[in-house]
């Protein structure tokens, strides 16, 4: 690699802070931030740092700090723990403890709390960047988790993460909602408590939702997964508890509001679908959907499936199935009638992963005939 001329090398050190440590041909640099360093808040690093930067957050509670993110290809890490931007009543552009404006932001270790604001739509993140992936992240007690608006080009990527407590009570937030982007991945995550609004809502053209826990407890969550525009979408490897406070009797609704979306394909593939109220749906489905639900488990009452939809191979089980229901672990005991009664389900749609709790997932294991649901056996 060339080096750089000197001159250019001794301008870049008298112009950033101490808490820039690394350089590269690009320019590119690492910002350290905590209490002890020359930047002691993330707002201070958003203010100096470039595209391609890295900023590295000490584990702590940054109270009252909020930011606009407006470079692309930024990291964003916390360091020896979560780094905790907790709202304390302030918010960037009446929107979000962080407003991400760049393009192909990554998120990790980062945990956003308390997010309020006047139109009660305040935000954990803000995402109005092409791109966003999180991981090992967590969203909580804010009017929504994560926002997104609408952008054709843009992939939403979340891994590991926790989204709890969120939503203003009104129905119109939720624990997760993505607006019309190319696409949404969610994957080895826990979503629970949502304030009335949904516990992820997803309005993208492909959704793939896999080995996540999905849960209410006992708060006033709406459906489970929402997709109300359709889109190609795979459902699979899925704890999904309804709670009995529920305020809407469906735990998977697709195209309730329209199928807009180029697709009207779903594949709802070995979920362990719980309902906790005394009557439901598992699986919606508006008119002119394709919709194959395959190989799940169902605990409690309620219809498989309203609307169009090719079933097969799906089966009632009671609680005492599983290892310990009431504190949601559904993996499957010796005895459980779920165990290699599942069918061969095309490639693209299979389980391949399962949920690790809190907020983990590993390879689903191939251990004979499938089994039902979302945990294989051994």
């Amino acid at each position: 690699m060339r080096a750089l001329p000197l001159a250019l090398v001794a301008g870049l050190l008298t112009a950033a802070p101490a808490g820039a440590t690394t350089y590269d041909d690009g320019a590119a640099r690492t910002w350290h931030v905590g209490p002890t360093r020359s930047l002691t808040t993330p707002s201070a690093a958003a203010a100096v740092a470039r595209d391609g930067d890295t900023v590295l957050i000490d584990a702590g509670t940054y109270a009252g700090d909020v930011a606009t993110w407006t470079q692309d290809d930024l990291t964003l890490r916390g360091v020896g723990g979560r780094a905790h931007l907790r709202a304390d009543g302030r918010d960037a552009q009446g929107k979000a403890i962080w407003v991400i404006a760049g393009d192909r932001t990554r998120v990790d270790r980062i945990e956003l709390s308390g997010a309020t604001v006047p139109d009660r739509n305040g935000a954990g993140i803000r995402q109005e960047g092409t791109d966003l992936t999180v991981t090992r992240s967590w969203f909580h007690d804010n009017e929504n988790g994560i926002l997104t608006g609408a952008d054709p080009d843009s992939d939403i990527v979340v891994r590991r993460s926790r989204f709890f407590r969120n939503g203003f009570g009104d129905g119109y937030s939720h624990n997760l909602y993505v607006g019309a982007v190319r696409s949404l991945t969610v994957t080895g995550s826990w979503l629970s408590d949502a304030d009335t609004g949904h516990e992820l809502k997803s309005r993208a053209a492909r959704n793939t939702i896999v080995a996540n826990r999905i849960s209410d407890g006992d708060a006033t969550a709406s459906y489970s997964i929402d997709l109300p525009n359709g889109g190609s979408s795979l459902v699979a490897g899925n704890v999904v508890v309804q709670g009995p406070r529920s305020e809407n009797p469906a735990l998977v609704s697709y195209g309730a509001e329209g199928l807009t979306n180029p697709s009207r394909r779903l594949w709802v593939v070995n979920n362990t679908f719980v309902n906790r109220r005394t009557s439901g749906t598992f699986v919606a489905v508006a008119d002119g959907s394709r919709v194959r639900v395959v190989n799940n488990q169902l605990v409690g009452p309620g219809d498989l499936t309203s609307g169009p939809a090719q079933a097969r191979a799906n089966r009632r089980v009671r609680a005492t199935s599983f290892v310990d229901a009431a504190a949601e672990d559904f993996r499957l005991t010796t005895s459980s009638p779920a165990v290699d009664r599942g069918v061969t389900v095309p490639g693209r749609w299979r389980a391949r992963w399962e949920y690790v709790a809190p907020a983990g997932l590993v390879r689903r294991p191939v251990v004979g005939r499938t089994d039902l649901g979302a945990h294989e056996l051994g």
